[in-house]
């Protein structure tokens, strides 16, 4: 897969430049010259964003909309910068978002936390505000209009309370962020594609996330477009393996619940050992040291997620 991959409907990704190839997607929705933007990626990304414009032949004022799935600075990261690019986008956000766009203090030391200053500083840069009168909160039901092409903002908590997905009614498909979890590319077989939850601290809800599948399942959709990492098919049945998962998640996490200081760390080994089994399952050809490296980090991230699942009014 390129930098940039075209697909059906005018629908583009760009691949984000987020720490390692074909990791984070940037989407882009074209209608009639005028583009909506799905998820921002960080600052890194800015620039291959702008190249994939240009390839398309279209430029930064073409830009109706920047729409945010989530604020996790690995999808919203460089939405400031970019909007200073942007002379006549609008931001949608979460209504929970919205606050944190005016001011990211709040956010960055959140990400600080689980992080670290250092890395954030390398991963994300400095996180620039967007002023309020160029923002608007995405709230349930949302309807936007690009050049007579009706995209639809859902609010689908479960990995964050601040999550939406956007259904593009044109090409029956969803932009699902990480609520529809991760599909790597490089793990794909034989044209089907391998599917995994991401349980990423510090707000997962597994029931709240087994009803946003189920609510993106009842717009029958024909294709996801996640942002780790686009385009995704066979959509009920992915759906129902998340479902089967998102349990087996859960079921390691209550496991581990008494283990102590060792808690987390019996929960990352059980999530390794379930990826592990379902890449075999699944049939994947890459040796495991490969599959291992591919997800280290976000076997971290569940796990954290988990733990922090555990201690939360909702564990």
């Amino acid at each position: 897969m390129n930098a940039l991959s075209s697909y059906e409907h005018d629908i583009h990704a760009v691949d984000a430049g987020y720490v390692r190839p074909l990791l984070a997607a940037i989407h882009l929705i074209v209608e009639k010259g005028r583009v909506a933007i799905v998820d921002s990626g960080s600052n890194a990304s800015v620039q291959p964003l702008l190249d994939a414009l240009t390839a398309l032949d279209l430029s930064p004022a073409a830009v109706d909309y920047l729409i945010l799935t989530h604020i996790h600075l690995d999808h919203a990261g460089g939405a400031g910068s970019l909007m200073c690019l942007l002379p006549n986008a609008r931001l949608l956000v979460h209504p929970r978002g919205v606050a944190h766009m005016l001011d990211p203090s709040r956010l960055v030391a959140g990400v600080t936390a689980v992080y670290g200053a250092a890395a954030v500083s390398r991963l994300y840069g400095e996180i620039l505000p967007i002023a309020g009168h160029r923002i608007i909160a995405a709230t349930h039901g949302l309807q936007v209009d690009l050049a007579g092409r009706e995209l639809l903002c859902l609010d689908t908590p479960g990995h964050a309370r601040h999550h939406i997905s956007i259904l593009d009614q044109r090409s029956a498909s969803f932009f699902t962020g990480d609520i529809f979890g991760l599909s790597y590319r490089e793990l794909d077989r034989d044209d089907r594609q391998f599917i995994f939850p991401t349980t990423t601290p510090v707000q997962f809800d597994p029931a709240a996330m087994h009803a946003s599948i189920d609510l993106l399942l009842s717009h029958r959709p024909q294709v996801m477009y996640l942002t780790h990492y686009s385009q995704v098919r066979d959509v009920a049945a992915k759906a129902a393996r998340l479902h089967e998962l998102i349990d087996a998640h859960v079921g390691i996490a209550r496991a581990a619940q008494a283990a102590g200081s060792q808690r987390q760390a019996r929960i990352r080994a059980g999530l390794q050992e379930l990826l592990l089994s379902e890449t075999e399952r699944f049939g994947c050809q890459l040796p495991t040291a490969q599959v291992l490296d591919i997800f280290a980090t976000d076997l971290d991230l569940n796990a954290q997620g988990l733990a922090a699942w555990l201690d939360s009014p909702v564990g």
